[in-house]
């Protein structure tokens, strides 16, 4: 019997969490991430997208593109965990073996749908991304096809929440249009290969033979690929195990032999590791620098620091600290940055600066992700949960000058009245994530 392959995405993950939260967000153009100095975008709702803002942009630059009255805020992984939890947890209802990619994203093959028609799979992803919608509020895009290839490429194609069947037999027909990026393992340096020698879509891939696919793109990755636009996909939907590590690297077109330029390439990669760090909502310990010398040899450094962070100055900078100056070491062909020791962060990333109390937040700044705030005297910082003995729980909106304002709501008050105190009030306590959940 043909088999199903799901692939579900959650839309905006990070941006939607923190909208159904604090229902005052719902409808804005809202960013996570920080804005440190190298700060970067972990997470946008599709109203900042129609500005332009896209993950893994400098917030720099995202903050430029808001409109007024556009939301900037921390991280708040703690959260996103709880709510990853509970959409999966629906999903493992109806397909108990699950391939999480991560927080959001996962490969199911449920095995009431062996054999199935196209009709039959369609009905039950509606079915799957109601049940996800009414029990964590979250949308859900997911993509189905007789391949894992094809079901995420389903799922991106769909969003936002929508829904993308490719029947068996018709792969080939649905991959060929679409341009050599949009399959999975394809990226920028692959791309400008292909672009070479006028590849530019997957049905050119596919009819690409196969030893100028190998040619280009390496033996097993080339082989691989040109299989994969064929729609040509048996891989297995298998669990993972914690991750241990992220990593990027880069093999140079010409050898690198200044440090400077090393260095330049070097935090370049090491922000790409860094994007699937954040991705994944973890926090690392240990730097590891891959250098791969002319003749082929390989030289690895590391360094491991006294806290866990995903700050991507501090990150880079290590990873800079570790290189060796080709001048001595010789000519390098490759090079990659990996981060190691992962964990969820202990406390999630703040505002530095608040929210005006006399209305709903404008532009509101964060650190990059894993700084920290400068606390108030009370200790209070904007963004922080908080639960008061009267009013219930909320988030801390704006603190300064002995006081601070909370507007309290959660996932299911719609839009909360904020108010203000004295910072030392004693009915306000310091609220968990979960909070908001209930």
């Amino acid at each position: 019997m043909s088999r199903w392959i799901v692939h579900l995405d959650l839309d905006a993950f990070y941006a939607s969490a923190e909208q159904l939260t604090r229902p005052t967000l719902r409808g804005r153009a809202v960013v996570v991430g920080g804005t440190g100095p190298r700060g970067v975008v972990a997470g946008a709702s599709y109203e900042s997208r129609a500005y332009g803002v896209r993950s893994a942009m400098p917030m720099s630059q995202a903050r430029r593109l808001l409109p007024p009255g556009g939301v900037i805020l921390p991280p708040r992984f703690r959260l996103y965990e709880l709510l990853s939890k509970q959409v999966f947890d629906v999903v493992g209802e109806a397909a108990p073996v699950l391939e999480r990619i991560s927080l959001d994203e996962a490969f199911a093959e449920p095995p009431g749908l062996a054999g199935a028609s196209a009709a039959e799979v369609t009905e039950f992803a509606e079915k799957l991304r109601a049940r996800i919608r009414e029990r964590t509020g979250l949308t859900a895009s997911i993509g189905a096809g007789a391949g894992k290839q094809v079901a995420k490429i389903g799922s991106d194609r769909a969003k936002p929440d929508g829904l993308l069947v490719v029947a068996p037999g018709t792969e080939r027909e649905f991959l060929e249009p679409l341009p050599v990026r949009a399959l999975w393992g394809i990226g920028p340096v692959a791309e400008a290969k292909l672009r070479t020698i006028g590849v530019l879509t997957l049905g050119q891939l596919a009819a690409l033979p196969e030893q100028d696919a190998v040619s280009m793109l390496g033996g097993v990755v080339g082989r691989d690929l040109r299989r994969l636009a064929s729609g040509v996909d048996d891989r297995p939907v298998a669990e993972r195990g914690e991750a241990k590590q992220v990593s990027a690297e880069t093999t140079f077109d010409i050898d690198v032999v200044d440090l400077p330029r090393l260095r330049t390439e070097v935090r370049k990669i090491a922000a790409s590791a860094h994007a699937r760090l954040v991705k994944a909502g973890r926090v690392a310990r240990t730097v590891v620098i891959k250098l791969r010398h002319t003749d082929m040899s390989t030289v690895t450094r590391s360094e491991t620091t006294a806290s866990p962070t995903d700050d991507l100055e501090q990150l880079a900078a290590t990873a800079e600290r570790l290189l060796l100056d080709p001048t001595e070491f010789g000519g390098v062909r490759l090079a990659g940055v990996a981060y190691s020791g992962l964990s969820v962060p202990h406390q999630d990333a703040l505002f530095t600066l608040a929210v005006p109390a006399t209305a709903a937040p404008t532009v509101t700044e964060a650190p990059s992700p894993g700084g920290s705030a400068r606390p108030t005297s009370s200790g209070w910082r904007p963004g922080d949960d908080v639960v008061h003995t009267e009013h219930g729980v909320g988030w801390v909106q704006g603190a300064g000058h002995n006081r601070v304002t909370v507007r309290f709501e959660t996932r299911t008050t719609g839009p909360g009245v904020a108010r203000t105190f004295e910072q030392a009030d004693p009915a306000l306590t310091r609220g968990q994530p979960a909070d908001c959940l209930a």
